[in-house]
């Protein structure tokens, strides 16, 4: 179909430019970007009006299949979620790809990256090619699924990275779990190197752990919870880091929560490694003050820190050291998290409250502009994961998504599309809702209207 947006907030990070502008979709990619009069950049979204109008060709939008009138509203390249959990195969009384796809359309995303946790573990040509398959089957949303770096994740031996590599996956990740094999991950980050592929860093030193669930901190022992220190997380980022230095590799540090690992990021890509790193809405919007009691919606891995950890990862998203917002999204069976938080699997839901929780917690108090926001939810996961996306351009694909910065609401888990009800931010009034998702020019998710 030809579909024409018209009246939004055109946020294009590619240029940063800001324009209110109708944008005429067709073929699945964006034809044309028409500037309107009135058209000029709200003081929240950083610089540029538009260098250049783009003309209308022929009355080619008077002719389009359908129209949606994002008046108020911004309109931003869809979201690109660089972790996320879709259970699938194996584990999808959580989650399976139809009902995460849904998730992430529902919250924004056009793109998703699956991680290999799954059952069987994603450690060959095979299951790759079964994701793929699947995702195209009965989602709209671009699912790429990641393999992982070891057979069975058990940190033994290198999976078939070339044979997963020929199949068209380009990353690699023992998310869930470190591999603890220093010499044995160092070789897999060389073949990850010489095959192109990004390495995405769950860092964890599990002999460390010792049983924690919760930041080793005075909440913990409030609740007579085992801890989990900093340094759990720290000695591994620091590896991982001088590994990426030494090989070459592209390193993604994933879900970021500590303080140390903002300085550490900053001081690396200082030195010239090939390093990016991500935070999830969770860390950035909740300190381990948030948690009310034996409430295994609040378990989480990494856990939630102390604030001043919050506070570092929120300058680290302000200051660009941190360079991408991803959920970690984590679906459980609910009566898995109706235990104790000592027995309870970590992991929450994120797809659906991500980019509320962002605009509530960073963009609306000043920490972060509209463009930063798409910037880390688009623009950069689209370079790091090296995708011809993120975008609002002529001859882009048309990856959208439209965004009511001034709408409120009550998250409701059992408004969910995800299987996953485990959130901590229940009840929690939000602002920013995404009123549309459009991929490859269609629309796959919208809350507006769509007139002929």
């Amino acid at each position: 179909m030809t579909l024409l947006i018209k009246n939004g907030r055109v946020i294009n990070p590619g240029d940063k430019t800001v324009r209110r502008a109708d944008i005429y979709v067709k073929d699945g990619v964006i034809a044309e970007i028409i500037d309107l009069p009135s058209g000029e950049a709200d003081d929240s979204c950083a610089a540029g009006g538009a260098d250049g109008v783009i003309g209308m060709k022929d009355g080619a939008a008077d002719a389009a299949d359908g129209v949606i009138d994002a008046a108020g509203a911004y309109c931003m390249p869809g979201f690109i979620d660089m972790h996320v959990h879709l259970r699938d195969p194996g584990l999808t009384y959580k989650e399976d790809i139809a009902t995460g796809g849904a998730a992430a359309l529902h919250g924004g995303f056009t793109t998703i990256v699956a991680m290999p946790n799954t059952k069987p573990v994603a450690d060959c040509p095979e299951v790759i090619t079964y994701v793929q398959r699947r995702a195209a089957e009965v989602t709209k949303v671009h699912v790429l699924q990641v393999g992982s770096v070891t057979k069975g994740m058990a940190g033994e031996e290198l999976s078939d990275i070339r044979g997963m590599a020929k199949a068209g996956c380009i990353c690699l990740s023992e998310d869930g779990k470190s591999v603890m094999n220093s010499d044995l991950y160092r070789d897999a980050m060389r073949m990850a190197a010489e095959e192109d592929m990004t390495v995405l860093a769950h860092c964890e030193d599990i002999n460390l752990v010792h049983g924690g669930v919760l930041n080793a901190d005075g909440k913990a022992a409030q609740l007579g919870m085992p801890g989990i220190t900093n340094a759990v997380e720290d000695i591994i980022a620091a590896r991982d880091i001088l590994l990426a230095k030494e090989t070459g590799v592209r390193l993604h540090l994933c879900h970021c929560s500590t303080r140390d690992s903002v300085e550490m990021v900053r001081l690396a890509k200082a030195d010239g490694v090939h390093v990016t790193a991500e935070v999830c809405p969770h860390h950035f919007s909740l300190s381990s003050d948030a948690i009310d009691g034996d409430d295994a919606n609040f378990k989480m891995n990494p856990p939630l820190r102390t604030r001043e950890d919050m506070e570092t990862l929120r300058r680290g998203l302000s200051e660009d050291i941190m360079d991408v917002i991803a959920t970690d999204h984590a679906p459980h069976a609910a009566e898995e998290k109706a235990q104790s938080i000592r027995k309870a699997p970590f992991g929450i839901v994120g797809l659906e409250t991500a980019a509320a929780l962002t605009y509530t917690n960073l963009v609306k108090p000043g920490l972060l502009t509209m463009m930063q926001m798409a910037e880390k939810m688009s623009y950069r996961p689209a370079q790091i994961l090296g995708l011809n996306k993120g975008v609002i351009e002529v001859g882009a694909p048309a990856d959208l998504t439209i965004f009511d910065a001034d709408r409120a609401w009550t998250v409701d888990p059992d408004q969910f599309r995800s299987k996953g009800r485990n959130t901590p931010f229940a009840g929690m009034t939000l602002f920013g809702k995404v009123t549309a998702t459009i991929v490859d020019g269609e629309v796959a998710f919208s809350e507006l209207p769509i007139t002929p």
